[in-house]
């Protein structure tokens, strides 16, 4: 339509990177109807939860201070708690962020003596300090609790003979992280995350297996508990807060899980009993129904960032082709200049700050400088359109989110745009 070609150059699209864009878009109407499938489920089980649940304007009263006897927030716990179909669920404002819940889910249910092990790769960057790889006040390490990880084979899969190795007496917890991190391997599905759950449990049945679910909700019909997880752990300002989740975040699995780390968020002998609202529910509720179209738009710009820069000769994990099981895009573009360019161009098609000029900073948690582009209404809300990447070799940038397709239609764009304007790309 020439209204829109006209409207994007004036934003700083060119017809030639429009057009660009254009020809992938026509190659993936069949992979988006497939995401649109997946969304269409997820809605009606979100849907469902709600309305067995009988969710109601009193769920969205505010409370304060102590917040005992709170029906919103307990109410939610158990919608939460029926769409991952676990025992229970804790689903707090007060855990403020995905390495909150993460540290809460393991804390509660390590003690001094026992051993974690990472059976894929090391953890995110922001778990090496929770964990006590990274020196810290208060990691496990500081509390007696050992670690152990097994490395990926190249090919990217389990190295199940080394995981039977290496779990032993101590082994009580076993950690999986779903997506890839700042790192380039595949992300895992369901499916595999599934059989490494029962090969491990094969091993020691009473193994604790816990999965960060972080940017996988929704994006295939069925979750990691859904396939003998103990846990699922994640942030409501990523996937399951629908961009609208201003804080928060969730832990649904086992009721005896759940408990304890209930007993960790708060204190011994009050748990789950406390906790005050603070007037989010309405957000809360809201954005967890919105959640599966909300994250059908992101992947939908996820696949499309791949078909537009893997043709350009940049590596993309996933590949353009390749089944998805989250939202992010890994794009290796082998500079510092490329990331900044890429992260430059994000930024410009930010609803909030898009006069801003992302640089590469020490971002506590990480060991490299990093870079991010995020013009969010919530601040670091990864559902909403960002790009982010360490300044290391590959230089990968990682993009996710886009509260709407277009959205981030627009931010592929304009990444692209400012690499060519760069000289880094011709198209």
């Amino acid at each position: 339509m020439e209204q829109l070609t006209e409207l994007y150059t004036t934003m700083g699209v060119s017809p030639a990177v429009y057009q660009y864009g254009e020809e992938a878009i026509a190659r993936l109407r069949d992979r988006f109807e497939e995401i649109d499938r997946i969304a269409e489920y997820n809605q009606a089980k979100v849907l469902r939860a709600m309305q067995k649940h009988r969710v109601s304007a009193a769920c969205f009263a505010a409370t304060t201070g102590y917040g005992y006897d709170d029906v919103g927030r307990d109410n939610l716990e158990r919608v939460y708690a029926d769409v991952f179909h676990t025992e229970a669920a804790l689903v707090r404002p007060q855990i403020t962020c995905g390495t909150h819940a993460l540290a809460v889910a393991l804390s509660a249910n390590l003690l001094p003596g026992d051993e974690l092990l990472s059976p894929a790769d090391g953890p995110y960057d922001t778990l090496e300090e929770v964990i006590g790889i990274r020196e810290s006040p208060c990691s496990l390490k500081e509390y007696g609790v050992s670690y152990r990880q097994v490395d990926l084979l190249p090919d990217g899969s389990f190295d199940y003979e080394n995981i039977r190795k290496a779990i032993n007496e101590k082994t009580k917890l076993v950690t999986i992280q779903r997506s890839k991190g700042y790192a380039t391997r595949p992300t895992f599905s369901v499916k595999q995350i599934g059989e490494l759950i029962a090969f491990v449990k094969s091993i020691k049945p009473d193994l604790i297996c816990m999965v960060d679910n972080c940017y996988g909700e929704f994006v295939e019909t069925i979750e990691p508990s859904d396939v003998g997880a103990d846990m699922v752990v994640g942030s409501l300002i990523k996937n399951p807060g629908g961009g609208l989740a201003p804080i928060g975040g969730y832990i649904c699995g086992t009721k005896a899980c759940v408990s304890r780390c209930a007993f960790r968020l708060s204190a011994p002998g009050l748990g789950q009993e406390v906790g005050a609202n603070l007037g989010l529910m309405p957000q809360l509720y809201q954005g967890f129904f919105m959640a599966p179209t909300v994250v059908a738009g992101a992947e939908k710009g996820a696949v499309f960032a791949a078909n537009l820069y893997e043709p350009l000769g940049f590596r993309c994990i996933p590949g353009a082709s390749e089944t998805r099981h989250d939202i992010i895009q890994a794009v290796e573009l082998g500079s510092e200049a490329a990331m900044v360019a890429f992260c430059r161009g994000i930024q410009a098609a930010a609803p909030v700050d898009s006069f801003a000029t992302p640089l590469p900073w020490d971002m506590p948690g990480y060991d490299s400088k990093v870079i991010m582009a995020a013009g969010a209404f919530v601040q670091g809300s990864s559902i909403e359109l960002s790009a982010d990447g360490p300044i290391r070799p590959p230089y990968a940038v990682y993009f996710q989110g886009g509260l709407t397709w277009y959205h981030a239609k627009l931010g592929i764009l304009m990444s692209l745009q400012q690499l060519c304007d760069a000289g880094i790309v011709q198209l």
